[in-house]
This record gives C-alpha cells, structure tokens and sequence, in this order.
C-alpha cells in the first residue's frame, strides 16, 4: 500500500512523511507528493492500493499518528478497501475528504 503524504502542508514541510516513515507498519510505502489540492484541510495523507478504495484524509496532525497506524492495518486486511462501519475509522472518519472508488 502506498500512504502520500503533502509536503507543502505545513506538517509536511516539517518532515511529516519520515515521521510516518518510522511508524507505519510493514508493507506500507510512504511516498512525498507536492499538493494534493486539500489546502483548505492543512495536512493531507493519501492511503491507496490498487484495486481498492482510496482515502484521502485533512486536518491531519502528530495527535493522529496511533489513528493513522490503526487505519493502515485495516485498510491492508480489507480486500476492497471499504468499511461497513466508519466508526472503526476512529478520529478519522471525520477528517475524511474523499473515498475514490478503485
């Protein structure tokens, strides 16, 4: 899976992406993009695989970091990357700006 991470977000400008780098389980592959066009929602995180639904996430910031973790491991196990229940989402589910279909 590949998380993307702004780094012209003010977080991303601050090395955000080496931080997730560090945190993120295995198999998760974070990637530096220049804009994500979710400027108004300063800081936005991408999660995408192929074949499945992508998430694109705002108002991002460190206190999100364990909700970020949480969301990988989810989105990995899932087999199309939708949820039943956002609830499972935690914090996120309300930071969400876009589901795009895969």
């Amino acid at each position: 899976m590949k998380l993307y991470v702004c780094t012209l977000c003010e977080l991303g400008r601050t090395g955000f992406a080496d931080t997730l780098r560090d945190a993120m389980p295995p198999g998760v592959e974070v990637l530096e993009i220049e804009c994500m066009s979710g400027c108004s929602r300063d800081q936005t995180v991408a999660f995408r695989e192929d074949g499945k639904t992508a998430y694109l996430f705002g108002d991002i910031t460190l206190a999100d970091l364990t909700e970020l973790q949480n969301f990988a491991k989810l989105y990995a196990a899932s087999p199309d990357g939708n949820f039943p229940d956002a609830r499972v989402l935690g914090n996120l589910r309300n930071k969400a700006i876009a589901r795009i279909p895969g």
